[in-house]
């Protein structure tokens, strides 16, 4: 079997003054950001135990200055410093902390119940922070939450803590956990409260500090002061600290853009044109088996993104496992979606295009296409990751990135992970899978979607790397849905995306 191969371009990332660069880093050391000039001065605080606090501390003065490591693989570029790059400060001088109890800390960590034990050091933080938010005077854009790295450790889905040592705690009855006693105890009721929210400590954080609109960057001890643990040996510490740079750009440029700037945008995007992602998630504290939140993400031309919290509703069916949005929501969510492009452009776009994992059904479509009333071209790509379908080179190096199997004219497979000779380096350690493509609904240029769906690997602010193997579009709901599917989140406003990672 003949197969025709398309290679698609390597898309151009927009930096200060017009200049452009495929490799954010280059752009950002060359150019700085497309923001310059447009972003003040900022505030960071700090919170976490007085270890932390002094590792955070120590860490922000290293990343002010140039960060090198021996490596000379230039797929890991030095940083110049974060004031060089993004031509604005944070205060380094007087920067406003808050303590979290150490001996506090080592107690939960014994807790047996993991939705307690998640819960009661998840509340040690974020109350902490909003009674300092809603008290204090100085209030920082920005809090960096240090955690240790047990926190990181026990305080996720699947951990486990030793029974020896363990203190028994939680509610082991179903029914008590979601029903109030006659007689309930203040500590009891707390309890019951804990089980309606994730067991994991960043996910629940976050949402529990959304109604706050409580800006955060969550580190970990360990990542930033790994040369200070005495259980690693010499030979790790050396390998981590081949990953000094690549934690210095990742984490500098995702603290520029939560004080909002834009590290960059797309150089080539069409004009008019607005892409929103679509990702579904069973909300797991919900006794209805069909209860599922829609979490949306819209990128428009410019290549920022907000956020549209679809509600959470009975959205999957379990018969078929499939997520389907109803004719009310759907028109409801692209509706909004089109009266922020309008917001931001005093216009509405020519074109949406809606990425999602899934099939539309006529009723979810039918609703989107009322919410543009035949004033806007709709587009419907379904985007998965293809598992058994490859491509092997007889070389060195795999598939490069940017190549795309047109199959037809409404489907295609495109590797947007592979070898990248910019870096001289691939993107995974595997053998790359495409992504699966398939306009579902409309009518749009296969080659244009895959094209788009490249532009759109390289929009995450979140990081400092090449590019993503997923578009931003799904990456970026996909979080979201992770958040508020973390806890109860009825009446939270719509935030930027900021708030959510």
């Amino acid at each position: 079997m003949e197969i025709q191969l398309h290679k698609f371009a390597e898309p151009r990332l927009k930096f200060a003054c017009g200049n452009t660069a495929e490799d954010p880093r280059d752009g950002l050391t060359i150019y700085g950001p497309f923001d310059k000039g447009k972003v003040e001065d900022f505030s960071v605080g700090i919170i976490g135990t007085s270890d932390g606090i002094a590792k955070t501390l120590k860490w922000l003065n290293k990343i002010n200055k140039a960060v090198h490591h021996t490596s000379q693989d230039i797929a890991k570029p030095f940083f110049p410093g974060f004031e060089e790059v993004f031509h604005i400060k944070f205060n380094l001088t007087n920067i406003p902390t808050v303590l979290i109890d150490q001996d506090t800390l080592f107690e939960l960590y014994k807790f047996d119940d993991n939705h307690i034990r998640v819960n009661e050091i998840v509340s040690l933080y974020a109350e902490a922070l909003i009674e300092y938010v809603k008290e204090g005077e100085k209030k920082p854009q920005l809090w960096i939450v240090t955690i240790p790295d047990k926190v990181y450790n026990l305080c996720r889905p699947k951990s486990k803590i030793p029974k020896k040592g363990s203190i028994p705690v939680g509610i082991k009855d179903p029914y008590s956990r979601r029903n109030e006693g006659l007689f309930e105890t203040d500590l009891m009721k707390r309890w019951r409260e804990a089980y309606y929210y994730e067991n994991h400590f960043h996910n629940q954080l976050k949402i529990r500090l959304l109604k706050y609109q409580i800006l955060t960057q969550v580190l970990r001890e360990g990542t930033i002061a790994y040369q200070d643990d005495v259980t690693l040996s010499e030979l790790k510490k050396n390998q981590r600290r081949q990953f000094d740079t690549a934690v210095a750009w990742n984490l500098a440029t995702s603290m520029y853009y939560k004080v909002g700037g834009l590290p960059w945008k797309l150089a080539d995007i069409r004009g008019g044109v607005c892409y929103v992602g679509l990702t579904f998630k069973k909300d797991e504290t919900n006794l209805d088996p069909r209860w599922a939140c829609c979490a949306a993400q819209m990128f428009l031309d410019s290549g920022d993104g907000i956020v549209f919290r679809g509600r959470v509703g009975p959205y999957y069916n379990p018969l078929t496992k499939e997520y389907h949005l109803t004719r009310e929501r759907a028109k409801e969510l692209l509706s909004k979606a089109v009266e922020s492009f309008r917001k931001y452009n005093h216009t509405i776009p020519k074109e949406v295009f809606i990425h999602g994992k899934i099939y539309f059904d006529n009723e979810e479509w039918g609703g989107f296409e009322e919410a543009v009333d035949g004033e806007i071209k709709l587009i419907g790509i379904r985007i998965r990751h293809e598992k058994y379908f490859k491509l092997f080179r007889a070389e060195t190096y795999p598939v490069l990135r940017g190549i795309g199997y047109i199959r037809n004219a409404r489907s295609a497979y495109l590797w947007t992970k592979g070898f990248i000779p910019r870096i001289q380096s691939v993107l995974g350690l595997e053998t790359p899978n495409p992504l699966d493509i398939r306009i579902i609904r409309g009518d749009a240029n296969i080659l244009d979607v895959c094209q788009d769906i490249m532009a759109l690997t390289k929009l995450n602010y979140n990081t400092c790397i090449f590019c993503d193997g997923n578009p931003v579009t799904l990456k970026f709901a996909d979080a979201i849905g992770e958040i508020l599917t973390a806890g109860p989140n009825e009446g939270l406003e719509i935030l930027p995306f900021m708030y959510y990672i």
